[in-house]
């Protein structure tokens, strides 16, 4: 695993929208590291580089944690 990567859990994204991160993986031919994570409004699965994932939009950040995961 990368050292600082999003840990399952909900997390809001910058427009207001919450999203439950799975959680994080490797591309098979690439080996880039990818957040798997669901939408809570919609149900629907989605998969962003873990680089623009942890980037700042606008001086904040794209995804803020709002409650971590702590069951094993």
């Amino acid at each position: 695993m990368p050292p600082e990567h999003p840990r399952p859990g909900l997390y809001r994204h910058y427009k207001g929208g919450l999203y439950t991160v799975l959680c994080v993986g490797r591309h098979s031919e690439t080996e880039e590291w990818l957040v798997t994570y669901r939408s809570e409004a919609l149900g629907s699965y989605w998969v962003r580089p873990l680089s623009m994932w942890q980037e700042p939009v606008n001086g904040m950040p794209r995804f803020d944690v709002v409650k971590e995961n702590t069951e094993k």
